[in-house]
């Protein structure tokens, strides 16, 4: 495990931002508005990325382009190699990316990705010295993943503040998910309402080097289907479909 790229931009400061928040930003739709929605409630946001060996690296760049565009206080990219590990088609690419629907947890599910990237979170939260860490999982317009349910966020946060010095000195650690019971539709409409771009955003698992979807995978067919569902154009570059 080792730090990537790290950018310190100044923030615009507030008497209402003297709080700060550590935002998962993965660079796809929900992450974004997650982001947006941090920022709105005044939190000091520093973005966390994650490079785990995902066949759409391209979702880094876009998640670097979030982060200036919204402001965030700092973006951070760390790299863990969950490939080594293997079992999901978004980081072993001899496993072909579904692009029709599937029964059960689809293939793209990484084994404790969500887990993987809270506990990085929270370890920046704590040498940081901040209590807040915002996830942009959502459990209504999904793919079935289990690390992003309510049941599963609720235990990590039982989990941070049992296996933390803040935590068992009584310092607490809060794991928001405030997308987890919105439809695409809802989370695109609050981003919108606050800003965001979602044309800076990279949702595809199979992305081209340019950023462009491929408008058939299941992540493309949901983004798609929220736009619509909103009544807000789509920005998406698509290359197929």
């Amino acid at each position: 495990m080792s730090r990537g790229a790290e950018q310190e931009r100044p923030a615009k400061r507030s008497a209402a931002m003297e709080e700060g928040a550590v935002v998962l930003l993965s660079g796809g739709l929900d992450s974004a508005t997650c982001l947006a929605l941090a920022r709105a409630e005044g939190y000091a946001c520093h973005a966390l990325s994650v490079d785990y060996g995902q066949r759409h690296r391209v979702e880094l760049e876009a998640a670097g382009r979030v982060a200036r565009s919204l402001d965030a206080r700092s973006h951070r990219v760390v790299r863990v190699d969950l490939g080594a590990i293997g079992g999901s088609a978004l980081t072993d690419s001899t496993i072909p990316v579904p692009e029709a629907p599937t029964q059960g947890i689809p293939v793209t599910y990484v084994p404790a990705r969500n887990t993987t990237l809270l506990s990085l979170a929270l370890g920046l939260a704590e040498a940081l010295d901040l209590r807040t860490i915002f996830i942009g999982a959502n459990a209504v317009d999904y793919s079935g993943y289990p690390d992003c349910r309510p049941a599963f966020i609720e235990a990590f946060e039982a989990l941070a503040n049992v296996a933390t010095r803040a935590g068992v000195e009584g310092e607490g650690f809060r794991i928001r998910a405030p997308l987890i019971s919105l439809s695409k539709a809802e989370i695109i409409r609050t981003g919108v309402a606050h800003g965001l771009d979602y044309a800076l955003t990279v949702s595809c698992y199979q992305a081209d080097d340019e950023g462009r979807a491929c408008g058939v995978c299941d992540s493309c067919r949901i983004r798609r289907a929220g736009f619509e569902a909103a009544g807000i154009p789509d920005p998406t570059r698509y290359c197929a479909g």
